[in-house]
């Protein structure tokens, strides 16, 4: 642990999240860290677990005075650029000050369980809010459960999606700079605790941003509001999609191109209908509201003409045959295929919108293969939902097709790579716990 500030405890605090601990030290996590400088925080830390990400942090801050950078693209966003210097750096979860008011978990949402039970939540008697950033479905149920005795007094507050698209700075080889390309046009919020009063200050941060923030009343329906839920699986789980993931060989596909350029294929649209549907049908047992997709991928991602999709096909989508449902939605994806709204330039070419490369497997420094959280964090997601749905006796014959095939293609070069080449949490599976919890939490609300 780097302390670099030394705290007065007793002092009111008028920023609204107080002295905010940012957990996960990627690209989110710096971004947010940036933000919350901005008035929002009053003493500002960041934790990551050990490992060779941290030690070359640790490096890198103490050489550069604990500084951050977080760049923004776009004219109109100049003013959410900047820098903040740290007032703690915490090299793992060993030895942590009681005197964080706000813990911000900028992890993958499998490792919560992880993240809560090593911050030992009933040693840190200061906290009253957590807010996580990238939760899946139950995410928040989950969290909860891992509470304990501080449930009672720390609200959990759920965003439906992480509100940006951020990267390390490919012309920066430092891990202290991070470059925003996009910020999302809306995002969804929930609070654990009824009457919440800490979720408006977390609207009102977002907004801060030039991102609108809907609160909604039900955690499960902020965390399904999340579009790569009902995408990414089925567009990266599948046999096109996993020959480009797991081959050595460069890659020439493109992830959200039509075949043979890319995956996209009548069958593949017809599976992303049918996870919808039963998704949709889940978070309705669970007593949410699901999303219209078509809707959501429209108003709330990216649009497309009215030309290309109608408002009122757009908004009766729920309502609509299947056939024709695949049909619209193979229309949204083959208009996107370009930038709609961009300007064509002197030949008349629009922007290639969908020119999104694979990410691979690959090796790290130690000689052990990583497998790219597309679609891993995905598959595990997936998961997570179907273990629910068993619970709630919800059939979901789409989402175990989906879950068998990745299993098979990753058993397949885990065998043929062996498995002392993989990080022992390759094989961790916490699916069976983390459902008994959430379900456990659902019935005692």
């Amino acid at each position: 642990m780097s302390s670099l500030t030394t705290f007065n405890v007793g002092e009111t605090l008028s920023p609204p999240f107080g002295n905010t601990l940012i957990i996960g030290a990627g690209p989110a996590a710096i971004h947010i860290a940036v933000s919350v400088s901005r008035g929002w925080s009053d003493n500002i830390g960041l934790l990551n677990r050990k490992g060779t990400h941290t030690v070359r942090l640790a490096k890198e801050l103490t050489q550069n005075h604990y500084v951050l950078h977080s760049n923004v693209q776009g004219e109109k966003y100049n003013n959410l650029s900047g820098t903040v210097t740290l007032d703690c750096f915490y090299a793992g979860y060993d030895d942590i000050d009681d005197i964080w008011q706000t813990l911000i978990i900028c992890t993958p949402s499998d490792s919560y369980t992880d993240v809560i039970n090593a911050l030992n939540i009933d040693s840190l008697k200061k906290v009253k809010t957590i807010i996580l950033i990238s939760p899946s479905i139950g995410s928040n149920l989950l969290v909860t459960s891992q509470l304990k005795n501080s449930k009672d007094r720390i609200d959990v507050i759920s965003l439906s999606t992480y509100f940006a698209a951020t990267k390390f700075d490919s012309k920066n080889v430092s891990i202290r700079t991070t470059f925003t390309k996009a910020l999302k046009k809306r995002i969804y919020i929930a609070a654990s605790q009824n009457n919440s009063t800490t979720i408006l200050n977390v609207q009102r941060f977002i907004e801060s941003l030039g991102i609108h923030c809907t609160v909604v009343n039900h955690t499960i329906e902020a965390e399904s509001k999340n579009i790569t839920t009902y995408v990414h699986p089925p567009f990266f789980i599948n046999e096109f999609s996993l020959s480009e993931i797991f081959s050595l060989k460069d890659s020439k596909k493109w992830m959200y191109k039509i075949y043979p350029e890319g995956p996209i294929t009548q069958h593949l649209i017809k599976a992303m209908v049918l996870l919808w549907k039963e998704v949709s049908i889940l978070i309705e047992c669970l007593g949410a509201k699901p999303i219209n997709l078509l809707k959501f991928l429209n108003d709330d991602n990216y649009p497309v003409h009215e030309l290309t999709l109608s408002r009122e096909d757009i908004e009766n989508f729920p309502q609509l045959e299947e056939l024709k449902q695949e049909y619209l939605l193979y229309i949204r994806y083959a208009s996107i295929l370009i930038d709609p709204f961009s300007k064509p330039d002197e030949n008349g070419k629009y922007f290639d919108f969908s020119s999104v490369p694979y990410k691979k497997v690959y090796k790290d420094s130690y000689g052990k293969w990583i497998i790219p959280r597309i679609p891993f964090e995905d598959y595990k997601k997936l998961k997570l939902i179907y273990g629910l749905a068993e619970k709630v006796n919800v059939a979901m014959p789409q989402t175990l097709e989906l879950i068998k095939y990745f299993e098979k293609r990753l058993h397949e070069f885990i065998q043929e790579h062996g498995e002392d080449s993989f990080y022992p949490e390759v094989f961790k599976d916490t699916t069976e716990h983390d459902v008994e919890a959430i379900y456990s939490e659902l019935e005692r609300k």
